[in-house]
C-alpha cells in the first residue's frame, strides 16, 4: 500500500494498461497505472494532463476491462498524474471492486 497514512481509501500497487481518451479534444494515448483504489488511480505514460481534465479511461486487466469517467487531480513529471473516478460504467464496480480485494488480500 503507498502513503496509507495519507490516504482514507487505500491504494495498492496496481500496472495493467490503460487506453485514455481526453473527453473535450478526443486525443487518445496508452499508459500504465502505478497504482489503484476504489476512487482512482495513479498513471505513469507519455502525457501530463492539466489538473481537472476530463477523460473516459479502460483499464485492461486479463480478460476483463473497466471503463470509467475520470478526472486528473494532480499531474507532475516526477509524480505522474493521479485521477478521481467520477463514474464508473455498466458492470464495472463489481470488477474494481473484485481487483481491489485481490490486491488487498496481498501480504505487504
Amino acid at each position: 500500500m503507498e502513503n496509507s497514512d495519507a490516504r482514507l481509501i487505500p491504494r495498492y500497487r496496481f500496472s495493467v494498461e490503460m487506453e485514455i481518451t481526453e473527453m473535450q479534444s478526443g486525443i487518445q494515448f496508452w499508459a500504465r497505472s502505478t497504482g489503484l483504489s476504489l476512487l482512482g488511480c495513479g498513471v505513469e505514460g507519455p502525457q501530463l494532463l492539466s489538473k481537472g481534465t476530463r477523460l473516459r479511461v479502460k483499464l485492461h486487466h486479463g480478460r476483463a476491462i473497466v471503463e470509467v469517467i475520470a478526472r486528473v487531480v494532480y499531474a507532475s513529471p516526477e509524480a505522474g498524474m493521479g485521477l478521481i473516478f467520477t463514474s464508473i460504467e455498466s458492470e464495472g464496480d463489481r470488477i474494481l471492486e473484485g481487483w481491489v480485494a485481490e490486491l488487498a488480500a496481498i501480504p505487504h
